[in-house]
């Protein structure tokens, strides 16, 4: 998934991939919704640096 915004809300777009094609959503509600769900990711996420530390543990251990 991938989220383009910008200055200017209105013209922000969602697009992933779908087993039929790529899949590109503009309208309010569907923007809104998926604000929502990246906001909710951010906050449950790692921090960056952190995410370098945890994926060099995964990848040693491995």
């Amino acid at each position: 998934m991938m989220y383009a915004g910008g200055g200017v809300p209105q013209l922000d777009t969602v697009q992933f991939d779908s087993v039929h094609g790529s899949v590109f959503l503009d309208a309010q509600e569907q923007l809104e919704r998926y604000r929502f769900i990246l906001d909710r990711m951010r906050a449950v996420s790692l921090p960056e640096d952190e995410t370098r530390i945890f994926i060099r543990r995964l990848a040693r251990d491995v």
